[in-house]
């Protein structure tokens, strides 16, 4: 959905040919992991949750012990999103990746702290702002645990158990599949938190048990909702017996889930927060 890119795409603040090659074998994302990245979604030339996705960025920096430049703010990236979604043709509604990693050199330990960034844009399709219609297909990814420590909320370019999680969906024939912590519980899935719905009362992990710190999750936590929403450790039977599944993040908003083994759920919830979502965005 988003493989091909064309057009233009922006490194260290400069724009350039998406085509152009612009790393080395040296790169520390390539041989390391070393670094984070932030994707959203602009409509309409604007960036949605533009606040919630800077904060995250900076303090994915800080603890990865970046030596962020004073320039690095959110006015200064904004201008640099919304110049290459104009530039792409990506104005009404695109799908924004800014990837920051750690200059070269330097074994496991570096030898600079400076970060370089790149930003792609790809467009989406009026589809990505409305409610899937039909529920996804859920189940476990039994071969990781994911670490459930001060790193783990990062959306690291250490995306090996995601990858491999993604892959073991294709291969089963389902939608999404869930990630689960050392201790056996939901940590998140491969490209969304998880809530759960029991009656009126809306359960999601907290970050102690692993998961991503996703955009659309702090949003949804910060809401006024008719909902009581809680950070609660979730089991796998809890899945099973949980009124409605749906899972979060910033590019596709909500989407509900129908099914999970044996057990399938309504969407009722979700389509309530779809709506406020969107009329909040």
């Amino acid at each position: 959905m988003f493989e091909v890119q064309s057009g233009s795409l922006c490194y260290n603040g400069k724009f350039i040919a998406a085509s152009e090659p612009i790393l080395t074998a040296d790169n520390r994302s390539f041989r390391y992991g070393d670094g984070c990245f932030e994707t959203m979604r602009v409509y309409q030339g604007r960036i949605l949750l533009a606040d919630l996705h800077f904060e995250r960025l900076m303090s994915s920096m800080n603890l990865l012990h970046f030596d962020v430049p004073q320039h690095f703010t959110k006015s200064y990236f904004t201008r640099l999103v919304t110049d290459l979604c104009s530039r792409n043709g990506h104005d009404r509604l695109a799908r924004v990746r800014m990837t920051f990693f750690r200059s070269d050199g330097g074994l496991y330990d570096p030898v600079n702290n400076l970060p370089n960034f790149i930003i792609q844009s790809w467009e989406l399709g009026r589809q990505t702002l409305e409610l899937n219609e039909t529920g996804l297909k859920l189940d476990i990814f039994p071969d990781v645990r994911k670490p459930s420590d001060k790193y783990s909320y990062i959306k690291s370019n250490n995306c090996l158990p995601y990858v491999m999680a993604a892959m073991y969906a294709k291969q089963h024939r389902i939608n999404e599949a869930v990630l689960l912590n050392p201790c056996g519980r939901v940590a998140d899935t491969t490209i969304a938190n998880l809530f759960i719905v029991h009656g009126r009362q809306i359960i999601t992990p907290p970050l102690s048990e692993g998961g991503v710190c996703g955009v659309m999750r702090k949003n949804l936590l910060r809401m006024e909702l008719p909902f009581t929403v809680t950070e609660k450790p979730i089991t796998v039977a809890d899945l099973e017996t949980a009124d409605e599944i749906f899972l979060t993040n910033a590019v596709t908003g909500i989407r509900w889930v129908g099914s999970f083994r044996d057990s399938s759920y309504g969407n009722a919830t979700a389509v309530i927060l779809h709506e406020l979502i969107h009329e909040g965005l």
